[in-house]
């Protein structure tokens, strides 16, 4: 028979469990500064969590392919001070971009850890019609706001692409598609579409430049060298007399790649698209290394002592839980757009490459932009518009005279 300290005691633990749940909740709130990030954060969190109760099909089928899931959420009072009370969140073909993540060996917890468990960073790159970036808290990949048209787009390519990559294994130059989102506040609708960084989440890039093989009018700006890190273009990069430094296997596998890559994207009739390329340099990093530690003990003579540790499960353990990398190493498995250079460089240097922008569609306007620019500079100008197997040979054959 229950006495009355029975159910009293019973109640108590009751109401304690839900507390614990309602803290355990707490830690999920979505914080960033603007409104659209945690909507995204929440609406990532909300699909891997739909998809882990959703089987692995044997094979994707056609319908995958303009499949979406969407939610509506209306709630005045649901974490009311970090997230809009009303939004909608779609996601694009989830079967598709989760076997994607599967083929490019990125663990589906891994990637809702690393967009939703810190809020993304803005960047200060922009990209073609003001498009805006974000970078996962982690730096492992890069959020970047894009057009109605970039999704028509995708779709159009996206049987074919996923094709592509299930052909090489997941080896390629190409941008690493991982998810497609739409976002709507306020009845805005925002498009976003998540890739894999290009650059390395813990080896600083000290130099970038955005190439497309053209000369006409590629050149950084006097606004855009103003900036920490300028996005150098295919001039700079002449007139900079750099070189890319990499061995003989290494160069071999580089253009096998690129081949290939952009032999797919004249079939798709795609142009416009550039090769990114960032640069570290090895023993700037470590020099800059040894000067931050020195002013690090210099403040740390001046405090009082008493840091804290780092938790067990802080992201910083669980991004580095393998060996611990010196100087100018990187794991291929994360930085997979990474080549070092080779030893007779004239610098050690890691090389960060891969293929960005890649859903210009050759249509009536690239075809128009391709006349005018063709008057005003001459036929045989290196303009950047110009028909996809003329762009991609161009690039292709650009791209192996700056390998040393």
């Amino acid at each position: 028979m229950l006495t009355p300290a029975h159910i009293a005691a019973a109640i108590a633990s009751k109401t304690k469990t839900k507390k614990k749940h309602f803290v355990a909740q707490k830690v999920k709130l979505f914080r960033a500064s603007d409104p659209l990030l945690s909507v995204l954060m929440w609406g990532v969190n909300h699909s891997i969590n739909e998809l882990s109760h959703v089987q692995i099909p044997i094979m994707l089928m056609p319908d995958d392919f303009k499949a979406y899931s969407k939610i509506k959420v209306d709630n005045h009072l649901f974490n009311k001070e970090n997230m809009p009370s009303h939004f909608k969140f779609k996601e694009y073909c989830p079967l598709v971009f989760r076997n994607l993540r599967e083929r490019f060996s990125i663990d589906d917890q891994d990637f809702l850890n690393s967009l939703t468990r810190s809020s993304p960073m803005n960047s200060e790159a922009q990209g073609r019609s003001g498009a805006r970036f974000h970078t996962s808290f982690d730096k492992r990949y890069v959020i970047k706001t894009i057009s109605s048209e970039d999704v028509a787009e995708m779709h159009n390519i996206l049987k074919k692409y996923h094709q592509f990559i299930v052909e090489c294994h997941g080896n390629t130059l190409l941008p690493q598609f991982l998810g497609m989102y739409r976002l709507t506040v306020d009845g805005d609708e925002t498009y976003m579409i998540v890739t894999r960084n290009v650059f390395s989440h813990r080896l600083s890039v000290y130099k970038k430049y955005d190439l497309k093989g053209s000369t006409v009018a590629r050149e950084a700006s006097d606004k855009e060298k103003a900036k920490e890190l300028p996005t150098y273009k295919d001039n700079d990069f002449i007139n900079d007399g750099q070189k890319i430094y990499i061995d003989g296997e290494n160069k071999k596998m580089f253009l096998e790649k690129l081949r290939k890559d952009v032999e797919f994207l004249a079939q798709l009739k795609l142009m416009d698209y550039s090769l990114l390329v960032g640069i570290h340099d090895v023993e700037r990093a470590e020099q800059e290394e040894v000067e931050s530690e020195d002013n690090e003990a210099e403040e740390e003579g001046e405090s009082d002592g008493g840091g804290i540790g780092t938790p067990p499960d802080s992201p910083s353990n669980t991004l580095d839980s393998t060996k611990p990398l010196s100087p100018g190493e990187f794991d291929p498995a994360i930085d997979v757009y990474a080549i070092k250079s080779n030893d007779s460089a004239p610098r050690k240097e890691i090389y960060f490459m891969a293929i960005i922008d890649i859903l210009q569609h050759y249509d009536a306007k690239k075809k128009a932009a391709h006349a005018a620019k063709t008057v005003k500079h001459g036929a045989g100008a290196e303009i950047s518009t110009v028909n996809p197997e003329q762009y991609s040979k161009r690039f292709y054959d650009f791209i192996t005279t700056i390998l040393s």
